[in-house]
């Protein structure tokens, strides 16, 4: 039943690595359940060649586990903003196009939100991170634009955007007694978001918020570039990366960082690539690592290896040391990872995260002495290194960790209830 006091749009954060829609209504949670019981939908489409289907979230990454036969996107978000969002790769002699891939993903999203609240929803607030593109204003807007149009395209009428980060604080207004002088990090799997709020009940009430944004900043670094340089410093050289050719070369770094990368794993499976690594193995002065790539590419089992690079990453942020097995396709090989060799292949990393958030404090002419809190909020901000380094930036704001992956969904929905009622 629907209250008449629900609100009437939704907030929809689609996020690089999971995504939530979150309805304003009476005693009942924010976030709608999307999948399995659970209210993220991980972002992922798997297009199964072998039954012609589309099948997306976790469900999509089974079958692909399984070993269907299809292709696999992850890191959609990713596209946004860049050429790579009008590319199509072939499937089985079909060509998938990137940008409906994405589109039935947000179509998607929208038909489990309404199953699940039992309406339709014609408007909505998206999330949107400070900068889809770092230093380009005009991809950046065409980024903006581009997901507005799918979003139109799958049936919303009414489309708006808010900072993923000042979506964030507002959600965590809801559960303040006294007014705070607040710094949002949002690190997600893309990018890195910072806003610096005013908050307090009052100031909850009042209907346009922008005198209360002191400063938005952000970087497009994420929780997938995190992976990706655990992968090139620790994994892909079990696959030859960096190792010698009998010329004295280093073998061709292009399709390691390729594979590296979530959203650019497809292009080492073209006839192309394979013809080349035929020949380099022919030319390897470490042979089994070639041979070991070749086997990869042979059982596309790129995605299954980003996948167990993502969990090692995850491990690591709660353990010293985890080991990572490449039994798909080199069966008898275990690599050990610690939690510092993670944070060595990172640093730099983190550096410019560190440095994007000093940055914003100099703009807004607030001393770091003067922020109350720091809200994290997120999936990547629980990685250790990071929390730290942010923290301590701020040696006298109170640090709080919000819902990592529905802080932003949620907030969403409490300005979609604000600008639509």
């Amino acid at each position: 039943m629907i209250h008449a006091s629900s609100a009437r749009a939704c907030g929809i954060d689609f996020g690089t690595s999971n995504s939530t829609v979150g309805w304003l209504r009476p005693q009942a949670p924010t976030l709608l359940l999307l999948e399995e019981d659970k209210p993220t939908l991980p972002s992922i489409v798997f297009f199964n060649a072998e039954d012609d289907t589309i099948t997306f979230g976790r469900a999509g990454l089974r079958e692909y586990l399984e070993g269907c036969e299809g292709r696999l996107m992850r890191s959609l978000k990713s596209l946004l903003g860049s050429s790579l969002i009008d590319g199509r790769t072939e499937v089985q002699g079909r060509t998938v196009v990137f940008r409906d891939l994405l589109t039935h993903f947000i179509g998607s999203l929208k038909a489990r939100a309404e199953n699940q609240s039992g309406r339709s929803f014609d408007q909505a607030v998206f999330g949107r991170p400070v900068y889809f593109v770092d230093d380009d204003e005009a991809a950046d807007q065409l980024a903006e634009q581009t997901l507005a149009g799918i979003a139109r395209a799958v049936g919303f009428k009414d489309v708006t955007f808010q900072y993923e980060p000042i979506a964030a604080a507002f959600h965590y207004e809801r559960d303040i007694h006294r007014e705070e002088l607040v710094l949002i990090a949002d690190i997600g799997g893309g990018t890195s978001d910072f806003s610096l709020v005013r908050l307090s009940p009052e100031r909850a009430k009042a209907a346009d918020r922008r005198a209360d944004v002191l400063a938005n900043g952000g970087v497009h670094i994420g929780g997938t570039d995190f992976d990706r340089q655990l992968s090139l410093a620790s994994v892909m050289p079990q696959l030859g990366y960096r190792s010698l050719l009998s010329n004295g070369r280093e073998m061709p770094a292009g399709i390691y960082f390729n594979l590296a990368t979530w959203h650019t794993i497809n292009f080492a499976y073209t006839r192309q690539v394979w013809a080349e690594q035929q020949q380099l193995t022919l030319e390897a002065m470490n042979p089994e690592a070639l041979e070991r790539l070749q086997r990869l590419i042979e059982l596309r089992a790129g995605h299954w290896l980003a996948h167990q690079v993502e969990e090692a990453k995850i491990a690591l942020s709660a353990h010293d040391t985890t080991t990572l097995s490449l039994e798909r396709f080199a069966p008898d090989v275990f690599h050990d990872l610690s939690r510092i060799e993670f944070e060595l292949a990172t640093t730099q990393l983190v550096e410019k995260v560190e440095g994007t958030v000093a940055t914003l404090l100099r703009e807004a002419g607030v001393a770091a002495g003067g922020i109350d809190t720091v809200f994290f909020t997120g999936g990547s901000s629980g990685i250790p290194l990071l929390r730290r380094r942010i923290a301590a930036l701020l040696p006298k704001a109170r640090v709080v960790e919000g819902d990592l992956f529905g802080s932003i969904g949620a907030g969403l929905a409490v300005e979609a209830a604000r600008r639509f009622g």
